[in-house]
């Protein structure tokens, strides 16, 4: 069996000491949750049977306490086609229960937003705070001590995490991840690409971008690039929480039926009362937290998970930070390109071998813990392998290799010999900036800063070519406190023009941008933000701005003594309409981005 990779070891050594005490804090609560907490022992008559009055026929044997009874937690809604096939999920699931002697209860819904419908729209600065919602939403679901075991099914980019900061902390229930799968493949994202360019420029009208638009989206299941949704589901496997293979089989298929019920069957197996108890609290450990950032790298993922790792860490008691993100992207390779990294996208992905090609290759390479505990079987090792369907049985069979090197290859020759994902640091902070899709030329600009308050601004002045020249577009008060960090992402086609003409261009923000961000060299999430003093708050329009993810450094090339003495300008007036209002506690409360942006999670460590 290969060593561990002598960086993975130091780091998740380091997380380890780091966060000791307050994972031994998190592990005592889980072991006093499930010995008087969450469980069906310790209700009343009258609360229980309030737990099943309309349990139909799963209400005797959810009477007797005797079996397993599992609770679903839902992000099914019929406007987003992701969510869309969770609809039939429940009936389905209590079926797969029943089969095993076991009842399945819907615990609770949670709301599933959708960053590509409010994407440059002020429902965007709800999006990052819909995951604290979601997690708020699934405790209240787990809170009924009805369960002895949790589904969760979501799939999308502020849900799963949501949904495991929820469930954490009922840790001491096994729990499993449950996906639909992406959308089959509809028009190639380079053209897609290519239409919203032209749209930008002027040159196609709304009807031809619609049309462009609705080709790409176009049926039920997952956004076929490779965002942060589907970031979602890679990290779900190689932290062992779906079954081996679940995250990319297209919805309606028999297929991805058969792992939703081998999903089911699993739980039963791995509950309490067995002797292969596998609880969520420890399934979700250190090296599990390890293991998802190694596969964003060696895929390259969502930049929005340097913010959703961390708070999913800081829900197990587990402490990570950018710092290690730079140094795991250092030694893991990039093994696959995905659309925004390459012209395929997840479903060719899958069809290459997609998570069995890249969990083997990276254990192999000894860049992924092996040593896990995951809801399947003894360890990370049955990830290596792919579901198929076999006389109509569910196995799971060996890839050799990959069926295709343009979008998947193994550690021995990989695309790029590091992850892409980059620690910016100097006077305007830290920030990540992601240059697997960046062309090594653009991986360091040096342009006169143009300041923004408003994306809108930006667009506004490109269209009235403002913005024809080398520039370093600063766009600061997007933060979580300033407005809830939403993601910048209608900023990529104006600023990808300007490239396409020849100007030197990249993008500063303590905003985000989307995981299907791409050619322009982005230092995102910077932190601390402009509202409350960060030093992004100093740079004035025509200052000179080095980015640079060669040497790591982000900074204002303005005299020291001049920089200190610069007064902050005015931040922008809070949001106050589509519901933005609501989410000021929210706003007021949040932490660093880099230690997840949760005000949920700075809260709840005050207490505890």
């Amino acid at each position: 069996m290969t060593d561990l990779h002598p960086t993975i070891a130091k780091v998740t050594d380091r997380i380890v000491e780091r966060s000791a005490a307050r994972r031994l804090k998190y592990l005592d609560l889980i072991e006093r949750g499930r010995d008087a907490g969450t469980n069906r022992a310790q209700l009343s008559c009258g609360n229980l049977a309030h737990g099943f009055a309309a349990s139909g026929e799963d209400k005797a044997v959810i009477r007797t306490g005797a079996a397993m009874n599992m609770g679903i937690v839902t992000a099914y809604n019929d406007m987003l086609s992701a969510h869309q096939p969770y609809g039939r999920y429940p009936e389905a699931i209590k079926i797969a229960a029943r089969e095993v002697g076991a009842t399945a209860q819907v615990a609770g819904g949670v709301p599933a937003m959708c960053d590509g419908v409010t994407q440059g729209q002020a429902g965007m600065d709800l999006s990052l705070f819909s995951r604290d919602t979601i997690a708020l939403g699934t405790a209240i679901a787990l809170s009924h001590a009805m369960f002895e075991g949790a589904l969760l099914l979501g799939i999308c980019d502020k849900i799963v995490p949501g949904l495991l900061i929820g469930a954490l902390r009922f840790g001491h229930l096994p729990t499993i991840l449950v996906p639909a799968g992406p959308m089959p493949s509809g028009l190639a994202n380079k053209e897609k690409v290519r239409i919203r360019q032209l749209y930008a420029e002027g040159k196609v009208g709304r009807e031809e971008l619609l049309e462009s638009e609705s080709a790409s989206y176009h049926g039920a299941g997952t956004c076929t690039f490779y965002g942060t949704a589907n970031s979602n589901q890679m990290m779900m496997e190689v932290m062992g929480l779906h079954m081996p293979g679940a995250a990319f089989v297209n919805p309606g298929t028999k297929l991805r039926g058969e792992l939703t019920r081998a999903a089911v069957h699993r739980l039963a197996a791995i509950g309490w009362d067995g002797d292969d108890y596998r609880p969520l609290g420890r399934c979700v450990d250190e090296k599990a937290i390890v293991n998802a950032i190694v596969g964003l790298m060696a895929t390259g993922g969502s930049t929005n998970h340097a913010i959703h790792v961390p708070a999913i860490a800081r829900a197990a008691g587990i402490i990570v930070d950018w710092t290690d993100f730079a140094e795991i992207s250092e030694a893991v390779p990039l093994l696959a390109r995905v659309y925004p990294n390459g012209s395929g996208d997840v479903n060719h992905f899958h069809a290459a071998g997609g998570m069995a090609v890249v969990v083997r290759e990276l254990l192999d390479a000894g860049l992924l813990h092996r040593d896990v505990m995951t809801v399947a079987r003894a360890d990370l090792t049955d990830y290596g392998k792919e579901p198929v369907l076999e006389d109509e049985a569910l196995q799971w069979r060996d890839v050799p290799a990959s069926r295709d090197e343009s979008i998947l290859r193994g550690a021995a020759s990989p695309f790029q010999a590091d992850g892409g994902m980059k620690l910016l640091s100097g006077n305007l902070g830290r920030c990540v900036m992601k240059v697997s899709a960046v062309d090594p030329e653009r991986w360091t600009i040096e342009a006169p800063a143009a300041v923004f308050h408003d994306q809108d601004d930006v667009l506004r002045a490109f269209k009235a070519g403002e913005l024809e020249r080398d520039v370093v577009v600063v766009v600061r008060f997007q933060g979580p406190r300033a407005n809830g960090m939403p993601e910048l992402h209608k900023l990529t086609p104006a600023l990808g023009v300007l490239q396409d003409r020849g100007f030197k261009v990249a993008l500063v923000t303590d905003g985000r941008m989307s995981g299907a961000s791409g050619k322009v060299p982005a230092a995102i999430h910077l932190s601390p933000e402009a509202l409350g003093g960060g030093p992004v708050g100093r740079v004035r329009d025509g200052d000179i701005v080095r980015v640079c993810a060669v040497t790591g450094a982000i900074e204002a090339l303005v005299p020291a003594e001049e920089w200190e003495a610069r007064t902050m300008p005015d931040a922008p007036p809070p949001p106050y309409d589509t519901g933005r209002e609501l989410f000021a506690l929210f706003r007021h409360n949040s932490d660093l981005a880099e230690s997840g942006a949760s005000p949920i999670l700075a809260a709840m460590e005050t207490e505890v």
